[in-house]
């Protein structure tokens, strides 16, 4: 006779404790992977910048014609393609002179930090760098390492832009945030650094270049405007706010984004009731980083004072009835498509905490925004 002998049942404690060490390998596995990618993009950028350094210093050395140059580096791309491939072709070599030129001013150490990364690649991650934009944006200064934190493609991005501040900007941020390269563009385009200027004074500008966007208090928040070219919404078509909201909702990760840092989304229509009245705030979000609450109310037709006296209702409650004591105040935001500066001004208290914002349903020209900063910097200059 054959005795079959059954297999132990694994118990659901057994099963959970596997689910977690899977859990804790996978993540692992996936941390190295990045970790690996992150030192592999530092090592091409680090070397094409030694590689440029290495192009403008023998220009220096030979003739001053720029046709020397040019012939230098044709001469360079035909044998390094022949050898390495079309990732040296003439352009890019171009590139990686022009990089060298744009970012010089971070040369100290980064020979030293690139010998390490091929001597060890895996050893040398870029700890060296986790302060490299801040100790080489400008006017900063720091004791520390510099190094690159983006890969080449942002980089070769970065440098189509021509000021320099902006520039350092978008490092920053792209480093700060993670962004890709598609999301890096889309924040370029829709004009974030120009946006977030018209919302700052003469010293919140210069701290753009060199922090990125740092959120200290509820203005550091706030954009003019805003773009929601992704809900995809015809600018001439008729829609309702409750299309806007729904379009949102949909959107709703491109919206976090296009809001900012930190922000976590609560609830929409969201209900409270005064005396049997029941009212209803359109969106509310959570930042984790001001720790407060942040109300918003959408609007398609003209703004109005009563607009601004709802929001303030809506803050008020939340102030009152939500928040903790160890929360700060809840900021309004009334999203609008057109407002008026001289009625929001003479509405609302100059310490308040609500604001009309107006938004875009389209990418907006960049030099519309640019001429309006240098039209809002006379203006300050021009204050007693």
């Amino acid at each position: 006779m054959i005795v079959k002998h059954k297999m132990p049942r694994q118990t659901d404690d057994a099963v959970n404790r596997v689910d977690t060490l899977l859990t804790e390998i996978r993540s692992l596995i996936l941390a190295a992977r990045k970790a690996a990618v992150r030192s592999v993009d530092t090592l091409q950028v680090m070397t094409n910048f030694e590689i440029g350094r290495r192009i403008v210093e023998h220009e220096q050395r030979g003739s001053a014609r720029a046709e020397y140059g040019k012939k230098i580096i044709e001469e360079l791309s035909i044998k390094l393609v022949a050898e390495f491939g079309i990732g040296f072709s003439k352009r890019n070599l171009e590139y990686m002179r022009r990089f060298y030129l744009e970012y010089q001013n971070r040369r100290p150490q980064i020979a030293q930090t690139l010998s390490a990364q091929l001597r060890d690649p895996l050893n040398a991650q870029t700890t060296s760098g986790q302060s490299a934009i801040m100790s080489s944006a400008p006017g900063h200064r720091s004791p520390g390492k510099s190094a690159f934190l983006l890969n080449w493609s942002q980089y070769v991005f970065l440098m189509g832009i021509d000021n320099a501040d902006e520039r350092a900007f978008y490092e920053i941020e792209t480093a700060k945030n993670g962004w890709s390269l598609r999301e890096l563009q889309r924040q370029f385009d829709s004009s974030l650094y120009e946006r977030l200027a018209l919302s700052r004074d003469k010293i919140g500008i210069r701290k753009l270049a060199r922090e990125g966007q740092a959120i200290s208090k509820p203005q550091d928040l706030l954009k003019e405007p805003y773009v929601l070219e992704f809900l995809g919404l015809d600018e001439k078509a008729r829609y309702s706010e409750t299309d806007l909201e729904s379009a949102i909702i949909g959107k709703l990760e491109h919206f976090l984004l296009e809001l900012g840092k930190g922000f976590l989304f609560e609830a929409r229509q969201k209900r409270f009731t005064f005396d049997a009245d029941h009212f209803f705030v359109d969106l509310v979000f959570y930042n984790r980083l001001l720790r407060c609450y942040v109300l918003i109310d959408l609007k398609i037709g003209k703004l109005t004072h009563q607009d601004l006296g709802q929001m303030q209702m809506y803050v008020n409650y939340f102030d009152r009835q939500v928040k903790t004591a160890d929360e700060h105040p809840t900021v309004g935001i009334v999203l609008c498509k057109k407002k008026h500066d001289a009625m929001v001004e003479i509405t609302l208290p100059k310490e308040a905490n609500i604001h009309a914002k107006e938004y875009r349903l389209y990418l907006p020209s960049k030099e519309e925004l640019r001429r309006k900063l240098v039209e809002w910097a006379e203006e300050q200059e021009a204050k007693p």
